[in-house]
């Protein structure tokens, strides 16, 4: 069996690199069954398919330099998560509900949007940089989908339609990676913020289960306190830092969320009877690469790929990823370093493609779900490129 991620509760961090080539060579003897005909995906830029720049159009380069070669309204280099997962289960990249043109809902639809929240906004986009496609908004546009395609088969059908058939509804893993935009620049007021995102999560769960979907997805907050946007702030010697250049009180405070959530979700479980609602530890799998790159094939942890700057993380906080501004009295640019692949992080707030593809294999490998998730049971999974 291939090897995944080291975790701290149920590997040595001795499991070193992942058997990347077996895994696949495994896969690849598969035939395509899958229970799971679709993906509907909610969250912010750590999953968005293109979702915010639909509404916003904008997106420069570098972005998407990696694997789509352009520009396509992620927020990296290349691929999100949830483009790996549609690759194993053999659907289509998912395209965002937002986007008018090209779209093709027949195997889900993605309602992430950049910078999105879950709980409502109180300020906008244009003030603050928030979106306003919070995880309310999300789902209300999950049952306006719904409900457009109930309409659609319930009438006489006219040729090809870009919907699903109603079952996929119920065939489907709904996936939920937010809260990092609620909590990241207010985790000193985790005890109050926490509870209310945890809270609102869970309620967003039950709703989804009464339009019928029935296996969930819900991805914990990463150890932010590895990343370079939040380390270029503190000093190089700050007594913050643990062995590893990650600051400890930043990540003690996500692990404080992160076992709310876990709580909150244990507690949902027992009002949705006939769910799967499985808790996924993204932060343990990014934690590890933060710490440990070079055993998982990378040479950078907490150093943006994409930045300006240089030195130990290669950011600056006044100018960002692709940007050009005006610092000390001259015109500088935050460029995109010329190998991507050795890095975790791509622009100091967002993993690479790199680091995206490492992160779905070890969940993947079912070794971060609790409860346990028999996915390899339940899909021939494809191979990842």
């Amino acid at each position: 069996m291939a090897m995944a991620l080291s975790s701290s509760k149920s590997h040595s961090k001795t499991t070193g690199l992942f058997l990347v080539l077996l895994l696949a060579t495994q896969w690849s003897l598969c035939q395509s069954r899958c229970n799971f005909k679709a993906i509907f995906n909610f969250g912010d830029s750590n999953s968005d398919t293109g979702g915010f720049w639909a509404a916003f159009p904008a997106q420069s380069g570098p972005f998407g330099m990696t694997y789509f070669k352009k520009p396509v309204g992620r927020a990296t280099d290349g691929r999100v998560i949830v483009d790996f997962l549609a690759q194993a289960l053999g659907l289509p990249f998912l395209s965002p509900y937002l986007q008018s043109i090209g779209s093709d809902f027949r195997h889900g639809a993605n309602y992430a949007t950049l910078a999105s929240t879950v709980l409502l906004p109180n300020t906008s986009l244009f003030v603050s940089g928030i979106s306003p496609f919070s995880l309310a908004i999300q789902l209300n546009q999950m049952k306006d989908f719904k409900a457009k395609v109930d309409e659609y088969h319930s009438s006489p059908q006219k040729g090809f339609s870009p919907l699903p058939s109603p079952n996929v509804i119920r065939k489907s893993i709904y996936t939920l990676f937010i809260g990092q935009n609620d909590l990241s620049s207010k985790l000193e007021a985790v005890d109050t913020i926490g509870p209310q995102v945890a809270s609102q999560i869970a309620w967003t769960l039950k709703e989804l289960y009464a339009l019928g979907g029935r296996t969930f997805w819900v991805l914990n907050m990463a150890p932010v306190g590895c990343y370079p946007s939040l380390l270029v702030g503190l000093p190089d010697d700050s007594s913050d830092l643990d062995s590893f250049g990650c600051s400890v009180t930043y990540n003690n405070a996500v692990k404080k969320y992160n076992k709310m959530l876990k709580e909150t979700l244990t507690q949902t479980r027992q009002s949705l009877p006939k769910a799967h609602l499985i808790y996924v530890d993204y932060y343990s799998v990014m934690l590890e690469l933060f710490r440990h790159p070079t055993k998982h094939g990378l040479k950078y942890g907490p150093k943006a790929c994409c930045g300006y700057g240089g030195g130990k993380y290669n950011m600056d906080s006044r100018i960002y990823c692709g940007n050009k501004k005006e610092i000390d009295g001259r015109i500088v640019e935050a460029k995109a370093c010329s190998d991507p692949e050795n890095y975790v992080s791509w622009d100091g707030i967002h993993a690479s493609d790199a680091a995206n593809k490492l992160a779905t294999l070890a969940i993947l490998n079912a070794s971060y779900f609790d409860p346990p998730f028999p996915l390899h049971r339940l899909c021939d999974l494809h191979p990842i490129d």
